[in-house]
């Protein structure tokens, strides 16, 4: 039968697997993808993700409520019918390469090359950091029940409104891909995405002090949880934004034979910022309380970038998509 060691075993195993294809879903799109339509790609393809955020945990609900077995067939089916469509794309080859190299020597050459080059390192270690520290979303559960006291219906919404927002930006790059200034944006946007955490941490304290016990008439919800809907969107927008122009940033700065080890040590940071921020979150609530510990990443996220610009400037300089920071060292 299913028993709890069996589950941790398929969790494990998921987790290798998604090990080998992010990175090779990254490297993938810049070598089928001309490099000016990439940053239209990437935004397609976060409108992907961003949906199946939305849409995919209520689907899932409805198939549980109807069967408990039918969410994971029907996973398991499109899981399939994704492996189908990816061997529909033709062969990528590899670059050429002198000698044959060891694959820990490979790993060894992608975190080196990385930590040589300040463009890329600042890129991947400014998404590090600011997320590490700005992990709003786990607290959503503590916000609905305790502070904005909207129970599961509530959790629902704030769980989807970042998607909302990032789905939106992503449609709109689409349309219109970002072409100039494209480091300061990335920039300002974690900054914004430190205020809207901000905002969110104390959309209690905002809701109450601007409405008072007011409702918001045609949201039909409390003020402290429209504040929090709207800053949630906010930072689900300015995260999609800085999403954009970093993958863009390190996905066209890199050479080709090192394309597939950059996104390794990326896909590194952002798993390591996503789990260790909401770690980082429980301590901070524990010392600081739910509120100060959003607080506390907000600003954190803002310090960050100020740091990051300073210690980078090579990231606000960047004007365009086009790669011009190869080869400078630390």
């Amino acid at each position: 039968g299913l028993t709890l060691p069996l589950l941790f075993l398929f969790a494990a195993l998921h987790c290798v697997a998604r090990v080998f294809v992010g990175p090779s879903m990254s490297a993938i799109a810049p070598n089928i993808v001309p490099p000016a339509s990439l940053p239209r790609a990437i935004a397609l393809s976060s409108i992907a993700w961003q949906v199946g955020s939305v849409f995919g945990p209520a689907a899932g609900g409805l198939m549980f409520a109807a069967s408990a077995s039918l969410p994971y067939w029907v996973s398991a089916g499109l899981m399939f019918a994704a492996t189908i469509s990816l061997s529909c794309v033709k062969p990528v080859h590899p670059p050429r390469m002198e000698r044959k190299i060891h694959p820990i020597r490979q790993m060894i050459d992608g975190l080196r090359y990385t930590w040589s080059e300040r463009f890329l390192l600042g890129a991947i270690t400014l998404d590090l950091f600011a997320v590490l520290l700005a992990g709003a979303t786990a607290m959503l559960p503590v916000y609905a029940r305790d502070i904005l006291m909207v129970g599961p219906d509530g959790l629902g919404q704030l769980r989807a409104a970042p998607a909302v927002g990032a789905s939106v930006v992503a449609l709109m790059l689409a349309i219109r891909p970002l072409r100039h200034n494209v480091g300061a944006k990335m920039l300002w946007a974690v900054v914004v995405f430190g205020v809207a955490t901000i905002g969110f941490g104390l959309s209690h304290e905002i809701g109450s002090h601007v409405f008072g016990d007011a409702r918001i008439g045609f949201l039909n919800m409390g003020a402290g949880m429209a504040v929090a809907l709207i800053s949630l969107i906010i930072l689900g927008a300015s995260d999609m934004l800085s999403v954009y122009v970093r993958s863009s940033l390190v996905q066209l700065n890199t050479p080709d034979e090192m394309r597939g080890r950059v996104s390794s040590v990326s896909g590194l940071a952002i798993s390591a910022s996503n789990e260790l921020g909401e770690l980082q979150s429980g301590v901070a609530a524990a010392a600081l309380g739910p509120v100060g510990a959003v607080v506390f990443g907000g600003v954190g996220a803002i310090l960050i970038t100020g740091m990051w610009a300073r210690l980078f400037p090579e990231l606000k300089n960047a004007r365009t998509f086009e790669p011009q920071y190869r080869g400078s060292n630390p």
